[in-house]
């Protein structure tokens, strides 16, 4: 992995003992950027997480893949930031992809209303295959879907696939891109 600096310059510059951030530049999708986050976000490190987040979108990277595998806690505020640079790519023909979130993690997006906003995947592979599929594949979706919650019945609507957690016995269940459903 390149060091920070040389992909953009100064931004080792600044640390912080309770969030680390590593850059890996995402070959393969144009203005594309894996961040891997190890540590926590709260609103006492949100600060810093949007400055050196800043640092990356004015290098002219757009294509936010945020790796969370090895975060353990995100705050409100930490998942407002988040927000705030799915707002700035957004207009810039941009995207935020977050993988491998943990589930602790994923409930509190849940639990927040944010987990339709994001673009949560499994896999890097699955994010590049979502920045180079792009928004004109011109694919029908098959979303929104009522699907049915394995576990206990109940009639949920999806409006994207991700996981998500069942309203009815709290189950976390896995939709894919084609609206099958599994426990995950």
């Amino acid at each position: 992995m390149d060091s920070n600096n040389s992909i953009i310059p100064g931004f080792d510059n600044e640390k912080d003992d309770s969030l680390s951030i590593a850059l890996k530049k995402a070959d393969g999708i144009n203005r594309g950027i894996f961040i891997y986050l190890n540590g926590y976000i709260d609103t006492y490190n949100s600060s810093f997480f949007q400055k050196q987040i800043t640092k990356v979108i004015e290098a002219g990277y757009i294509n936010l893949i945020f790796n969370c595998s090895a975060l353990n806690y995100v705050s409100s505020t930490g998942i407002g930031s988040f927000t705030v640079f799915l707002k700035i790519v957004k207009p810039k023909n941009g995207d935020v992809v977050l993988l491998e979130i943990q589930p602790k993690v994923y409930e509190v997006f849940q639990l927040l209303g944010f987990s339709q906003f994001f673009n949560i995947k499994n896999s890097a592979d699955e994010a590049v295959a979502y920045f180079n599929a792009g928004e004109s594949s011109g694919a029908a979706s098959s979303f929104p879907l009522i699907i049915s919650c394995p576990v206990c019945n109940k009639k949920l609507r999806a409006t994207k696939a991700g996981r998500f957690r069942c309203s009815g016995c709290r189950s976390i269940l896995a939709i894919n891109e084609a609206g099958e459903v599994t426990l995950g």
